[in-house]
């Protein structure tokens, strides 16, 4: 918190109220998110100073997350760029066969996601993939979207995404903390997404043959699936040393706690080199850099409007509510995630306002650190697909769907990420 600085609750309220309207009307969600905190700040109370003081304050506390993203866009911009996810997507799809179409293909976007591949992009992968099977098989794109989607939300609790690297962050725990505590409900999440799609199988338009991509079926520039598997394993198991030491009460393996923005550029390094594209190092890093952009910029924005509800009482009356309500504390960590990545549509800038906005009062609960960021994290996957953000329409163009098609995934896509919440509620804050 900003010193002398204190805002009323319903000015915080009324500046994440604009950021969402602005965002709405399609204003840049930087600009968006910044401009409410500015609003929020003046119209509460604060001076011009103290607001830049806010804003600034508020940045600054995103600037561990954004570090460790832009070391994530590394292993990202190796994974698209040369191929390697690609060829993992394939591979899964046809070593499933027809009878399994639907849950290959759910499978093959969680497996990219989870590598460390954004979701919008995961889905962008497989969904060629899944145009053509859906047109050979007569499966609507509404399963097929719902399988994709679904599989990505699940792929994406427990990766090294920046929504995964945010909780961490957020709540001072480990990423790979995080990623281990999200299987169980990622899993979960997958087998409905999978039910959800089989029964929807016949429901709508499956893809025409004119919607079938056939302008590159030539697999030969791909890396062989052995050499695509190098880095995101490399990641993984780095990852995942110290943790499982800490599990296993092995300490030898606490000198490897190694914080993720050293591992994941150096699994992308060694992924890199194993595939032979080294040449190619300078190429990839400057593209998983340009898709990192866009996320930055919005963290940035994140950070500043947190600094807004940080700096007002907003929080406390929000635990006043729950406890005159006799909720359970716990559940506002869900809820949190919940409400923050539907005003932003956006499961990374949901996790950045739930855990700085809320995270001293949920862990005054007696919450721990990890149930915290797992379930913010889970609950943030709930509604954060609706229309206003750019997941909703990347994917929409990605299956070929108008509008009206792709509001008709939106509800199947909430209980995907329902599903992954109450597992995760369930076993870090009931049993």
């Amino acid at each position: 918190m900003v010193e002398g600085v204190s805002i009323a609750w319903w000015a915080a309220l009324l500046g994440l109220a604009l950021a969402v309207v602005l965002i709405l009307k399609k204003l840049n969600a930087t600009y968006a998110l910044l401009l409410g905190a500015i609003v929020g700040c003046l119209v509460g109370g604060a001076s011009l100073t103290q607001t830049v003081s806010v804003v600034v304050a508020g940045g600054q506390s995103v600037m561990g997350t954004i570090v460790r993203v832009l070391a994530a866009g590394i292993l990202a911009g190796v994974m698209m760029e040369s191929g390697a996810a690609n060829r993992i997507a394939k591979t899964i799809v046809s070593k499933f066969g027809e009878s399994l179409a639907i849950f290959s293909l759910a499978f093959a976007t969680m497996i990219i996601c989870a590598v460390g591949v954004f979701i919008p992009v995961a889905v962008l992968i497989v969904a060629p993939i899944a145009i053509e099977v859906g047109n050979r098989l007569g499966i609507s794109k509404l399963a097929l979207l719902v399988a994709l989607s679904g599989g990505g939300k699940a792929g994406n609790i427990m990766s090294p995404n920046p929504n995964t690297i945010a909780a961490a962050s957020g709540f001072g725990v480990q990423p790979s903390q995080v990623m281990i505590g999200s299987v169980v409900p990622a899993l979960c999440g997958l087998a409905v997404a999978v039910l959800l799609a089989t029964v929807l199988r016949k429901h709508g338009a499956a893809p025409t043959a004119a919607e079938v991509d056939t302008g590159d079926t030539d697999d030969a520039h791909l890396p062989p699936i052995g050499r695509a598997l190098v880095a995101p394993v490399v990641a993984v198991v780095l990852l995942l040393i110290n943790p499982v030491g800490s599990l296993l009460h092995i300490e030898v393996l606490s000198i490897f706690q190694i914080d993720a923005m050293y591992i994941l550029p150096l699994a992308a390094l060694i992924g890199l080199f194993s595939m032979r594209q080294g040449k190619n190092l300078l190429a990839f890093t400057k593209a998983g850099l340009a898709r990192m952009t866009d996320v930055v910029l919005i963290l940035i924005g994140a950070g500043a409007i947190g600094g807004l509800i940080t700096n007002s009482d907003l929080s406390t009356q929000i635990v006043g509510l729950i406890k005159a309500w006799g909720v359970s504390g716990a559940l506002l960590a869900p809820l949190a995630g919940i409400l923050m990545a539907a005003a932003t549509a956006s499961t990374s800038t949901g996790v950045i306002l739930g855990s700085s906005s809320f995270g001293s009062s949920i862990l005054g609960f007696g919450v721990s650190p990890v149930a915290a960021a797992v379930t913010m994290q889970a609950g943030a996957t709930v509604i954060d697909h609706l229309p206003h953000g750019n997941y909703f329409h990347v994917t929409a163009q990605a299956m070929k769907m108008t509008v009206g098609e792709r509001m008709k995934s939106v509800p199947f896509e909430s209980l995907v990420g329902l599903t992954m919440t109450c597992v995760a509620t369930l076993i870090y804050m009931v049993f």
